[in-house]
C-alpha cells in the first residue's frame, strides 16, 4: 500500500495534486462548502486539505487498508471496487459539487464508464476533476525508441495502468463521456528526469533535444475540470493547456542540448551553401534563357535578311535579263518588258 502515499507540498504547484486541489476549489462557485466525491481517494490526503478548507468529503477506495486511513481525515469513506460496481449504486445522485478523479482512471476498465455515471452524481453547475499521466511524455517516447516498455511501480508506466492516454485521446474521452473541458492544464518534466530508464547515450545523436522540442513532450501529467454537457450540445474546442511550470524552466541544458545545437548550426550552414549554389544555378540559367531568347531573334532577323537578298538577287537577276534582250531587240519591245516587269513589282 505504501508505494503511493504522497506527503502534498502545497508550495510545489508542479505536482498533480496542488492542481487537483486548485481545480476542484476554483471550479464551482458555492455559497459554503462544496460537496466532494473523492473517487480512488488513497488515504485521504487531497480530501483532508479540502476538508480544512471547509469541503465535506466522501472518499471512494478499493484498498481497504487505505481506506481505513482515509476515514480518520474524511466525513466518509466507501470500500468498493469501480469495475464491479458503478458509481450510482455507492452514493447519492446529484449530490455533490465535484467528483475528483485523482490518478484514477487509468487503472480502471472502463474510464468512460466511470465518468458517464460521474455527469448523475453531480448537483446542477457541478464539475469533474480529473488527473491522468501523458503516454506521450518525452521520456516514454525515448524509450520506445530504444524498444523499452518496463513498468514500474509507480509514475507513468505504472504496473497497474490499464488505459493509457495522448492530450488528444483524453479530450475524446471526455467529449464522448458528455463533458465540455473547461479547464486543461499540465504538470512538467524533462525527458531525462523522470522514472522511466532511457540511455540518452546510446540514442541517435539528436534525438533527446529534438524529442524535448515537440508538442506534449515535456507534459508529465494531464489535469482538467469538465461539466456535463447540455441537453443536444456538442462538445466545444477544447481550451488551451496551460503548463504549471513552463517548458523552458523544466528542460535541461546538458550534452544533447549541445549537439543538437551543433547539428542545427551546421544544417543550416549546409543549407544557406545548397540555397546559395540554387541562387547561383537559377541566376546561370536566367542568363541562359536571355541568351536563348537573343540567339532566337538574331536567327529570326538573320532569316529575314536572307529572304531579303534573296529578293534582291531575283530582281537583279531580271533586270539582267531585260539588258540583254535590249541588247538584242528594239528599244519598243523592250520598254513594253520593262513596265510588264514594274507592273509585276508593284503587284507583288
Amino acid at each position: 500500500m505504501s508505494h503511493y502515499a504522497v506527503e502534498i507540498d502545497l508550495d510545489h504547484r508542479n505536482t498533480s495534486h496542488v492542481q487537483v486541489l486548485d481545480l476542484a476549489e476554483s471550479a464551482v462557485s458555492t455559497g459554503g462548502g462544496k460537496r466532494v466525491l473523492d473517487v480512488g481517494c488513497w488515504t485521504g490526503e487531497i480530501g483532508r486539505i479540502l476538508t480544512e478548507r471547509g469541503c465535506t468529503v466522501t472518499g471512494i477506495e478499493i484498498d481497504p487498508e487505505a481506506a481505513s486511513l482515509a476515514e480518520k481525515v474524511l466525513d466518509r469513506v466507501i470500500v468498493a471496487d469501480l469495475d464491479a460496481r458503478p458509481l450510482t449504486e455507492l452514493v447519492e445522485p446529484g449530490s455533490f459539487d465535484v467528483v475528483i478523479f485523482a490518478d484514477v482512471l487509468e487503472h480502471l476498465a472502463d474510464p468512460r464508464a466511470a465518468l458517464e455515471q460521474a455527469r448523475d452524481l453531480l448537483a446542477p453547475g457541478g464539475r469533474v476533476v480529473i488527473s491522468i499521466p501523458n503516454v506521450t511524455h518525452g521520456s516514454v517516447r525515448l524509450a520506445l525508441l530504444q524498444g523499452r516498455w518496463k513498468t514500474t511501480d509507480t509514475g507513468l508506466l505504472d504496473r497497474t495502468h490499464i488505459k493509457f492516454y495522448s492530450r488528444e485521446g483524453l479530450l475524446e474521452l471526455f467529449a464522448e463521456a458528455g463533458y465540455a473541458v473547461e479547464d486543461l492544464r499540465g504538470t512538467t518534466a524533462d525527458p531525462l528526469s523522470v522514472e522511466v530508464a532511457i540511455d540518452g547515450d546510446l540514442l541517435p545523436e539528436v534525438a533527446v533535444e529534438w524529442v524535448r522540442q515537440q508538442p506534449d513532450a515535456l507534459v508529465y501529467q494531464f489535469q482538467l475540470a469538465a461539466r456535463p454537457l447540455a441537453a443536444g450540445e456538442r462538445p466545444p474546442a477544447a481550451p488551451e493547456l496551460v503548463e504549471a511550470t513552463p517548458a523552458d524552466e523544466v528542460r535541461l541544458r546538458d550534452i544533447h542540448t549541445r549537439r543538437f545545437e551543433e547539428a542545427t548550426r551546421s544544417r543550416l550552414a549546409t543549407r544557406d551553401h545548397i540555397l546559395g549554389i540554387q541562387a547561383s544555378a537559377n541566376s546561370a540559367q536566367a542568363r541562359v534563357g536571355s541568351l536563348s531568347k537573343q540567339l532566337r531573334q538574331a536567327r529570326e532577323t538573320n532569316k529575314r535578311r536572307r529572304e531579303r537578298i534573296e529578293r534582291l538577287r531575283g530582281r537583279v537577276a531580271g533586270l539582267e535579263a531585260d539588258l540583254a534582250y535590249a541588247n538584242r531587240h528594239p528599244v519598243r519591245n523592250f520598254l513594253r518588258r520593262v513596265v510588264r516587269r514594274l507592273r509585276r513589282a508593284a503587284q507583288g
